[in-house]
Protein backbone atom coordinates (compact mmCIF):
# COMPACT_ATOMS: atom_id res chain seq x y z
CA UNK A 1 0.00 0.00 0.00
CA UNK A 2 1.48 3.48 -0.87
CA UNK A 3 -0.48 7.00 -0.10
CA UNK A 4 0.64 9.45 -1.66
CA UNK A 5 0.28 13.09 0.39
CA UNK A 6 2.12 16.29 0.85
CA UNK A 7 1.77 15.55 4.61
CA UNK A 8 3.14 12.95 6.31
CA UNK A 9 1.34 12.76 9.08
CA UNK A 10 -1.78 12.80 6.78
CA UNK A 11 -0.62 9.90 5.14
CA UNK A 12 -0.28 8.11 8.13
CA UNK A 13 -3.73 8.57 9.16
CA UNK A 14 -5.22 7.68 5.75
CA UNK A 15 -2.78 4.43 5.72
CA UNK A 16 -4.86 3.80 9.42
CA UNK A 17 -8.04 4.21 8.30
CA UNK A 18 -7.66 2.15 5.14
CA UNK A 19 -6.25 -0.54 7.44
CA UNK A 20 -9.42 -0.23 10.11
CA UNK A 21 -11.74 -0.49 7.01
CA UNK A 22 -10.54 -3.45 5.17
CA UNK A 23 -10.16 -5.54 8.68
CA UNK A 24 -13.96 -4.46 9.13
CA UNK A 25 -14.88 -5.62 5.63
CA UNK A 26 -12.28 -8.40 6.13
CA UNK A 27 -10.72 -7.68 2.81
CA UNK A 28 -6.94 -7.17 3.74
CA UNK A 29 -5.93 -10.95 1.86
CA UNK A 30 -8.20 -9.78 -1.06
CA UNK A 31 -5.99 -7.22 -2.08
CA UNK A 32 -3.05 -7.78 -3.71
CA UNK A 33 -1.88 -3.50 -3.90
CA UNK A 34 -2.90 -0.29 -3.54
CA UNK A 35 -2.25 3.27 -4.21
CA UNK A 36 -3.98 6.57 -3.10
CA UNK A 37 -3.49 10.25 -3.29
CA UNK A 38 -4.42 12.40 -1.49
CA UNK A 39 -4.07 16.64 -1.72
CA UNK A 40 -6.65 18.37 0.90
CA UNK A 41 -5.33 21.91 -0.86
CA UNK A 42 -6.81 21.29 -4.75
CA UNK A 43 -8.63 19.04 -3.11
CA UNK A 44 -8.42 15.48 -4.97
CA UNK A 45 -8.52 11.95 -3.45
CA UNK A 46 -7.83 9.41 -5.76
CA UNK A 47 -7.20 5.64 -4.96
CA UNK A 48 -6.79 2.58 -7.31
CA UNK A 49 -6.76 -1.22 -6.21
CA UNK A 50 -5.72 -4.23 -7.46
CA UNK A 51 -7.89 -6.99 -6.09
CA UNK A 52 -6.68 -11.15 -5.78
CA UNK A 53 -8.15 -13.11 -7.96
CA UNK A 54 -11.44 -14.97 -6.78
CA UNK A 55 -12.32 -18.56 -7.40
CA UNK A 56 -14.50 -19.77 -10.01
CA UNK A 57 -17.99 -18.54 -10.30
CA UNK A 58 -20.85 -21.12 -8.55
CA UNK A 59 -23.06 -22.57 -11.48
CA UNK A 60 -26.47 -24.45 -10.52
CA UNK A 61 -24.99 -27.54 -12.08
CA UNK A 62 -22.20 -27.42 -8.68
CA UNK A 63 -25.17 -27.58 -6.19
CA UNK A 64 -28.27 -29.07 -7.63
CA UNK A 65 -29.58 -31.35 -10.82
CA UNK A 66 -33.02 -30.29 -12.48
CA UNK A 67 -35.60 -31.79 -14.62
CA UNK A 68 -38.20 -30.29 -16.43
CA UNK A 69 -41.63 -32.58 -16.38
CA UNK A 70 -43.93 -31.56 -19.36
CA UNK A 71 -46.58 -33.98 -18.49
CA UNK A 72 -46.89 -31.15 -14.91
CA UNK A 73 -44.98 -28.48 -16.41
CA UNK A 74 -42.89 -28.14 -13.66
CA UNK A 75 -39.00 -28.27 -13.07
CA UNK A 76 -37.56 -30.05 -10.24
CA UNK A 77 -34.64 -29.04 -8.61
CA UNK A 78 -32.44 -31.60 -6.15
CA UNK A 79 -30.20 -29.94 -4.18
CA UNK A 80 -27.19 -31.85 -3.39
CA UNK A 81 -24.95 -28.60 -1.65
CA UNK A 82 -27.08 -25.98 0.18
CA UNK A 83 -24.23 -23.46 0.65
CA UNK A 84 -25.36 -21.16 -1.62
CA UNK A 85 -29.15 -22.26 -1.76
CA UNK A 86 -29.93 -18.60 -0.62
CA UNK A 87 -28.17 -17.04 -4.06
CA UNK A 88 -29.76 -20.19 -6.22
CA UNK A 89 -33.38 -18.77 -4.38
CA UNK A 90 -32.38 -15.16 -5.23
CA UNK A 91 -31.66 -15.95 -9.25
CA UNK A 92 -34.45 -18.03 -9.44
CA UNK A 93 -37.17 -15.23 -8.04
CA UNK A 94 -35.12 -12.95 -10.11
CA UNK A 95 -36.12 -15.47 -13.40
CA UNK A 96 -39.41 -16.53 -12.53
CA UNK A 97 -40.67 -14.64 -9.44
CA UNK A 98 -41.10 -15.62 -6.13
CA UNK A 99 -44.57 -17.07 -6.67
CA UNK A 100 -43.46 -19.69 -9.15
CA UNK A 101 -40.91 -20.87 -6.75
CA UNK A 102 -41.88 -23.67 -3.82
CA UNK A 103 -39.63 -25.52 -1.57
CA UNK A 104 -41.46 -28.37 -0.62
CA UNK A 105 -38.39 -29.31 1.51
CA UNK A 106 -35.23 -28.42 2.50
CA UNK A 107 -33.40 -30.19 -0.69
CA UNK A 108 -35.90 -29.90 -2.91
CA UNK A 109 -37.52 -27.21 -5.39
CA UNK A 110 -40.10 -26.73 -7.37
CA UNK A 111 -40.71 -23.97 -10.47
CA UNK A 112 -44.28 -24.01 -12.04
CA UNK A 113 -44.29 -23.03 -15.47
CA UNK A 114 -42.80 -23.49 -18.87
CA UNK A 115 -38.71 -24.45 -18.61
CA UNK A 116 -36.77 -22.46 -18.13
CA UNK A 117 -33.17 -22.58 -19.25
CA UNK A 118 -31.06 -23.39 -16.17
CA UNK A 119 -27.88 -25.05 -17.88
CA UNK A 120 -24.93 -23.21 -16.73
CA UNK A 121 -27.16 -20.56 -14.46
CA UNK A 122 -24.51 -18.27 -12.50
CA UNK A 123 -25.91 -18.41 -8.57
CA UNK A 124 -22.86 -17.29 -7.04
CA UNK A 125 -20.06 -15.15 -8.63
CA UNK A 126 -16.99 -14.33 -5.88
CA UNK A 127 -15.69 -11.69 -8.30
CA UNK A 128 -18.63 -9.25 -8.20
CA UNK A 129 -18.89 -10.16 -4.47
CA UNK A 130 -15.43 -9.05 -3.83
CA UNK A 131 -15.71 -6.09 -5.96
CA UNK A 132 -18.91 -5.15 -4.26
CA UNK A 133 -16.98 -5.17 -0.92
CA UNK A 134 -13.66 -3.02 -2.52
CA UNK A 135 -16.66 -0.41 -3.69
CA UNK A 136 -18.07 -0.03 -0.01
CA UNK A 137 -14.49 -0.10 1.36
CA UNK A 138 -14.00 3.07 -1.36
CA UNK A 139 -16.90 4.57 -0.38
CA UNK A 140 -15.91 4.47 3.12
CA UNK A 141 -12.80 5.91 2.87
CA UNK A 142 -13.64 8.67 0.78
CA UNK A 143 -13.59 11.97 2.14
CA UNK A 144 -16.78 13.50 3.41
CA UNK A 145 -18.26 15.89 0.39
CA UNK A 146 -16.16 14.37 -2.21
CA UNK A 147 -19.20 13.57 -3.91
CA UNK A 148 -17.65 14.28 -7.64
CA UNK A 149 -16.47 10.89 -8.53
CA UNK A 150 -15.25 8.81 -12.04
CA UNK A 151 -15.11 5.46 -11.57
CA UNK A 152 -12.18 4.38 -13.78
CA UNK A 153 -12.23 0.93 -13.12
CA UNK A 154 -10.90 -1.70 -15.54
CA UNK A 155 -10.56 -5.66 -14.91
CA UNK A 156 -8.63 -6.91 -11.67
CA UNK A 157 -8.44 -3.47 -10.68
CA UNK A 158 -10.99 -1.07 -8.55
CA UNK A 159 -9.71 2.96 -9.22
CA UNK A 160 -11.74 6.24 -8.51
CA UNK A 161 -10.85 10.03 -8.87
CA UNK A 162 -12.92 11.49 -6.03
CA UNK A 163 -12.96 15.64 -5.68
CA UNK A 164 -16.15 18.29 -4.10
CA UNK A 165 -15.19 20.29 -7.13
CA UNK A 166 -15.04 19.75 -11.19
CA UNK A 167 -13.04 16.42 -11.78
CA UNK A 168 -9.11 18.10 -13.51
CA UNK A 169 -7.98 15.99 -16.57
CA UNK A 170 -4.54 15.93 -15.14
CA UNK A 171 -6.43 13.95 -11.82
CA UNK A 172 -7.28 11.53 -14.63
CA UNK A 173 -4.26 10.97 -15.90
CA UNK A 174 -2.38 10.76 -12.42
CA UNK A 175 -5.11 8.23 -11.86
CA UNK A 176 -4.62 6.29 -15.41
CA UNK A 177 -0.95 6.27 -14.40
CA UNK A 178 -1.48 4.24 -11.32
CA UNK A 179 -3.98 2.02 -12.76
CA UNK A 180 -0.54 0.75 -15.26
CA UNK A 181 1.50 1.10 -12.28
CA UNK A 182 -0.74 -1.55 -10.41
CA UNK A 183 -0.82 -3.64 -13.57
CA UNK A 184 2.64 -4.12 -13.88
Amino acid sequence: MLVDCYDSKGAEVYEMIVKQVFQDLQLSRSVKDMRIYVDPRDPVFIIAIKADRTTNPVLIEDLATFEYDPELDKTSIRIKDETYLPDLMEKLWELKGREKIQQPSRFELIIDGPSVELNGLMVYNPAEKLKRKIYDAIFRILPEGFRVIRDLSEGQIIAMVCTDELLKEEWIDKCKAMIKELEN
